[in-house]
């Protein structure tokens, strides 16, 4: 049996060893098969808007990842995101069609329907609020608490005088 000074001094290096891993097994633990909270708000007066439908992608891919998609009647949204997931986009439709509202995270590029990416492991492990640039009010917005596992994005419904509106 080592000396009580040396067990001591190994006990610290084994803690100091778990700390260091723990994150990562966290994080692994998390990103597997982990759920987002998705919440929608309007950009001018800041309350959360209920959507027909959203839009999920992932990875830099077009295709919509909507399976496990499931929205409550505030509008608040639920998506299981699989394991191989890092970036994920969402997008919001009215009108009970595929009318895509304008995310204002892109308001003031010349490309207003850029689509963003965000990533997983940022919104899992502090919450992303995507920014607000369709509005420049005078008037302060009410600030929005975002929590570990949200996403939460500004949007506007397409003026008709913006460019591919019809």
């Amino acid at each position: 049996m080592p000396p009580s000074g040396t067990r001591t001094i190994l006990l610290a290096v084994l803690a100091v060893y778990a700390g260091l891993a723990a994150p990562s097994l966290h994080a692994q633990a998390t990103s597997a098969g982990a759920t987002i909270t998705i919440r929608m708000y309007e950009a001018r007066s800041g309350r959360q808007i209920k959507p027909d439908n959203f839009l999920v992608r992932l990875n830099h891919q077009d295709d919509l990842h909507n399976e496990t998609l499931q929205i409550d009647d505030e509008g608040t949204g639920q998506v299981t995101i699989p394991a191989n997931a890092s970036f994920l986009s969402v997008q919001g439709t009215f009108d009970h069609s595929m009318e895509i509202y304008l995310n204002c995270d892109s308001g003031k590029e010349k490309n207003d329907r850029r689509i963003h990416w965000y990533s997983i492991q940022d919104i899992l492990s502090t919450g992303v609020i995507a920014p607000n640039e369709c509005f420049n009010g005078r008037y302060e917005r009410p600030r929005i608490a975002v929590k570990p596992g949200e996403f939460i994005f500004y949007v506007q419904p397409h003026k008709w005088r913006d460019p591919g509106s019809y």
